[in-house]
């Protein structure tokens, strides 16, 4: 692998302005196609499969499409009286309601036939209908229902108003991500000293993020995508983007230290680093694509968008980042180490200290790392998930107290009621009440209300209030309860909005369990191939699963818990998105492994070259260590800005994957990885000769390079003198 990748990189060199003429077209094109002809899908997150997924699918063949108009409420409570003494103030609101553009119907919570009013008579309900709006459209509908609202609220009364009309596209570009992306680019400058060697690593993701993410967009103008799919994409575009290039030019730079052309120094980079890009790519990318065996749609297509832009990154890093390599030349050092180019190579002092402290007490730094991970993972035993969160995401909108206000007022199920279907192959009368009168025994149920009947008589919709909330465990057991119900002739079936959450969450939860078997699975194949050891992939696994626990420790910690709401944009204190979980634990599994790849390939390397195994580990660790660090100061940036972001889907996946990177990075592989392979000495590389002898040998240390044949000669490009 490495003398093909060798070649790749010096072809790349040789051909730079095709090179860049060829991306700069494609990136072009696929802005082109997506401006003209991007789409999102409408239809938020889909999980099917469930109970509650296949009762709706019934329900819909039965009655018809069940999608509600796009409907606000305005919840009017009157603090101090009955809220009838205040009719006329309320047929106010209902009439400029019904003026406002796109409403299609104005309730009225008085009406004797069908009144909304609480039971202490001092709160109603006005249903408001919209028809179907674009997004500037709903929001400035939902402006005109807000500016009544405060009519109504100087003349003394309560109002808030419930339900939303647009869901959006999450802001994944604002100041915090700029922010985060400037200091990776100080990173870059502190780490080559070089600004030429910052800014073609900076430029080469940044075009690689605009290749991934215009082609996503690009692709949506032939298939609708989700709103949030981009997201991913961006994310970890850019952090791997700016990671691939930063281990390739280190290895470019360190070639040119010792003496060797352009030329040959970009072959080598290539052909070494470039090996380890590949594989760590690859894991990222079977991470990824991984997400979609948990047969979850909007899931999986998030996976295949971010695994796009993973191999866009590793492709523009193989091809790309040569071509400018050839540019800069000599100018990729800095100007110290362009004068003592011959040199032999120098390591930062604090690297070497900190591979001898680790290797010389492996005990007892193991044990006490292992136990600040385990501490930092305890808030984990506390997490809460949820599809969404009743009310809305923000505890202090309108949108919140208004869900509030109806659950003090009507009770807790009010807004959520279960949908229970009731089937039989004969008249389904008999089936129905026999069901109502069941379902109304059951404990935590408020009241049950007969729907309707299909035209052909066989099925029965009943509606069921329950007395607790949509996220209780009382309503969960409910839903269990009337799904075992036995009755005579007939089957039940349970759906709606509450059901359909708590299944989707639990089918969730299943498939991280699956989700984490496959991919551990084939990238602990990936990793014996890589490393030729049984140990070393399981010792990275281990590890992997401790970084994992402080990540989403740290997540429950802020926002489920509310610990830094000074400094997150987005609204804490709600349950975590159900999605979360399996998302972070994909990306960060492929992320962690990357750094495994580039920390034990050196020294690997170094062990191959004859060392003993402690010296192999002090001498790989002193040369990739660095890198290693600047690599996760990058990837912690970029995420900590994606973090501060005022949406919490895009800030809760960020702020895991950040504290999951630094623990990774930091406790993992810099301290208890080493101090394991040291106290396993060389049997932490002992593989049966059997499964070593059919094992293909990929040759990722690069040895094949020296016994290749000299490339034909060519002139070093002018600035490169």
């Amino acid at each position: 692998m490495a003398v093909l990748l060798a070649r790749l990189g010096r072809f790349s060199g040789r051909h730079r302005r095709s090179m860049l003429v060829t991306w700069l077209t494609v990136l072009v094109a696929a802005g082109g196609i997506a401006i003209a002809g991007m789409s999102f899908a409408d239809g938020g997150f889909d999980v099917p499969g469930t109970d509650s997924s296949r009762a709706m699918s019934a329900l819909e063949d039965a009655f018809g499409d069940q999608d509600a108009a796009p409907t606000l409420q305005l919840v009017v409570e009157h603090d101090s009286g009955a809220i009838a003494d205040e009719a006329a103030q309320l047929e106010a609101a209902r009439q400029e309601a019904a003026e406002l553009t796109h409403v299609t119907s104005v309730s009225d919570p008085l009406d004797p036939a069908r009144p909304v009013v609480s039971e202490d008579a001092t709160t109603v309900v006005i249903q408001v209908e919209f028809d179907e709006m674009d997004e500037e459209q709903a929001h400035v509908a939902a402006d005109g229902l807000s500016a009544i609202a405060d009519e109504l609220r100087a003349h003394g009364l309560t109002v808030e108003v419930g339900g939303s009309l647009a869901g959006g596209v999450p802001e994944i570009l604002g100041p915090s991500e700029v922010v985060g992306a400037a200091v990776a680019f100080l990173v870059l400058f502190l780490t080559f000293g070089s600004l030429v060697a910052a800014g073609a690593n900076m430029l080469v993701a940044l075009v690689g993020v605009g290749v991934g993410v215009l082609g996503i967009l690009a692709f949506s103008a032939l298939s609708p995508i989700g709103t949030v799919t981009p997201i991913l994409a961006v994310m970890l575009g850019l952090a791997v983007g700016i990671d691939y290039g930063l281990f390739i030019l280190s290895r470019f730079r360190s070639e040119l230290q010792h003496g060797r052309s352009v030329d040959e120094a970009v072959g080598r980079a290539v052909g070494t680093a470039g090996s380890s890009v590949v594989f760590a790519g690859t894991t990222v990318i079977i991470a990824l694509v991984g997400l979609t065996v948990v047969g979850i749609p909007f899931i999986g297509e998030m996976g295949l968008a971010a695994a796009f832009a993973v191999a866009v990154a590793v492709v523009m890093s193989l091809t790309l980042l040569p071509a400018l390599m050839t540019w800069m030349g000599p100018r990729a050092l800095s100007r110290a180490q362009r004068a003592a180019r011959r040199t032999a190579e120098r390591t930062p002092r604090w690297a070497g200290l900190w591979a001898r402290n680790v290797t010389r007490r492996p005990w007892a730094v193991l044990v006490g790392t292992a136990a600040i991970l385990i501490i930092g993972s305890l808030p984990v035993l506390d997490m809460q998930t949820t599809l969404s969160t009743p009310g809305g995401e923000d505890p202090q909108s309108t949108q919140r107290a208004a869900y509030e206000l109806v659950a003090e007022k009507f009770g807790d199920g009010a807004q959520d009621p279960l949908v229970v279907l009731v089937e039989t192959d004969s008249d389904v009368t008999p089936a129905q009440a026999d069901a109502q009168e069941a379902i109304s025994d059951l404990s935590d149920v408020a009241s049950v209300i007969p729907s309707g009947v299909s035209d052909d008589g066989r099925t029965a919709m009943l509606t069921v209030f329950a007395d607790s909330g949509p996220l209780d465990e009382s309503t969960v057991q409910l839903v269990r309860d009337i799904r075992s119900l036995d009755i005579d002739d007939a089957e039940l079936a349970v759906t709606g909005a509450t059901a359909v959450g708590l299944d989707s969450d639990e089918q969730l939860r299943t498939a991280l369990v699956t989700y984490l078997a496959v991919i551990v699975g084939l990238s602990l194949l990936l990793l014996v191939l890589l490393f030729r050891s049984l140990l070393v992939p399981l010792i990275a696994t281990a590890g992997f699963l401790l970084s994992l626990g402080a990540g989403l420790g740290a997540t429950v910690a802020v926002f489920q818990w509310g610990w830094l709401d000074a400094f997150v944009q987005a609204p804490q204190g709600n349950p975590l998105l159900s999605l979360l979980p399996i998302v972070v634990t994909g990306i960060l599994f492929g992320l962690a492994m990357d750094y495994q790849v580039f920390l034990v390939s050196r020294i690997q390397e170094a062990y191959r070259h004859g060392l003993t195994p402690r010296d192999a580990i002090r001498a790989g660790f002193e040369r990739s260590a660095p890198v290693v660090v600047a690599a996760a100061a990058i990837m912690t940036a970029v995420f900590a800005g994606f973090a501060l972001s005022p949406s919490s889907l895009v800030g809760s996946i960020a702020l895991a994957l950040a504290v999951g990177v630094l623990a990774d990075a930091f406790l993992v592989r810099m301290v208890l990885v080493p101090a394991t392979l040291s106290i396993l000495g060389r049997s932490a590389w002992w593989l049966p000769r059997w499964l070593d002898r059919m094992l293909p040998d990929l040759d990722v240390e690069g040895a094949g390079l020296d016994v290749s044949p000299t490339p034909a000669p060519h002139v070093e490009p002018v600035g490169a003198r």
